[in-house]
């Protein structure tokens, strides 16, 4: 087993605290109070959407697992010597072992994620299992500049950026998440996991399950705020809302106010109106012809698309353009 920590210095979420601070404040002073879905990701809210992943209405991580188990042996192509599978909010990297599990000649696993303390149980579980592969979590926030450890800037590289989580983009947004990844030395590959537009009931069920584990998951919000900015959040004048939005082509995760309350925070009073919500997610649907023209403008060239028989879920593989 292998685990190599990242160099002393490197950690690129140091600084989340103070990031944390600002981004609620900004969030929840807006006309339209937001909250960042990054922020949702605390070591027990990881632990909930994992168990919302299992959930009979979620059916994006079975769909794409199976996606994944049935073709990632041909991702072969792009092992060479001493590369590197580069995972973008790895969580708890269970679908990397598909890869894992069939791409014998990679060099390393490089999991990065936000959450270090699931990061760091996820890497060593990782380790345990796949005893010649040298592991080296990461933790950082990918949404901004990527930063590798300099040993592995050079390193020829598959990235893995699964779970549809570019859906969580703004479109924009996540066309300039693909420009700035292109920009990273030595990629061969970026496998990226896509929701695709489907009926609106098999799309709200997902976000709103019968168990109630996705409401717990977006209020956690709340009690991570109380705790780590001693705010004063009332978590039963809350309730958890997903809607379907035409327009955007995506489902948006809002927690609604069930009364006017008062709310302090950082030294401000922050004030809600029955019924005001503050949009925590939003999941954006794609179809391919999306994808693919989203990714053309920022250098990439769609390699394959592999999805499942109902065309719930694709799995695109993209390589840097060469035109």
């Amino acid at each position: 087993m292998t685990v190599t920590p990242s160099p002393a210095g490197f950690d690129a979420g140091r600084h989340s605290d103070v990031a944390f601070a600002r981004s609620i404040l900004d969030g929840l002073t807006a006309p339209q109070k937001r909250i960042n879905s990054k922020w949702l990701y605390d070591a027990y809210g990881s632990q909930l959407f994992d168990t919302i992943t299992e959930l009979a209405e979620y059916y994006p991580t079975r769909t794409e697992l199976g996606i994944l188990r049935q073709n990632a042996v041909r991702l072969k192509e792009f092992v060479t010597h001493g590369t590197a599978l580069v995972e973008l909010g790895s969580g708890s990297s269970t679908k990397t072992r598909a890869l894992l599990n069939v791409l014998t000649g990679l060099q390393s696993y490089v999991p990065i994620d936000i959450s270090a303390d699931h990061l760091q149980r996820a890497a060593q579980h990782v380790a345990l299992e796949f005893s010649d592969l040298d592991v080296i979590p990461v933790v950082a926030d990918f949404a901004d500049e990527i930063s590798l450890p300099t040993a592995l800037m050079q390193t020829p590289k598959i990235l893995f950026f699964p779970g549809s989580t570019i859906g969580n983009f703004e479109i924009e947004g996540a066309a300039q998440l693909l420009g700035r990844i292109r920009k990273m030395a030595k990629v061969s590959a970026l496998v990226i996991g896509v929701d695709l537009v489907k009926d609106v009931d098999t799309l709200v069920q997902a976000y709103n399950d019968s168990k109630g584990v996705t409401a717990a998951f977006n209020l956690n919000l709340l009690t991570r705020i109380n705790r780590e900015l001693e705010a004063d959040f009332d978590l039963g004048g809350f309730k958890h809302e997903a809607r379907w939005v035409a327009d955007h082509s995506r489902i948006e995760m809002h927690l609604v106010s069930l009364v006017t309350q008062d709310v302090h925070l950082l030294g401000q009073v922050i004030r809600f109106t029955a019924g005001e919500t503050i949009h925590t997610e939003n999941s954006h649907k794609y179809t391919p012809q999306l994808l693919e023209r989203t990714a053309h403008q920022q250098g990439w060239a769609v390699h394959q698309i592999w999805t499942d028989a109902d065309m719930l879920f694709g799995v695109v593989v993209l390589t840097p353009d060469k035109d």
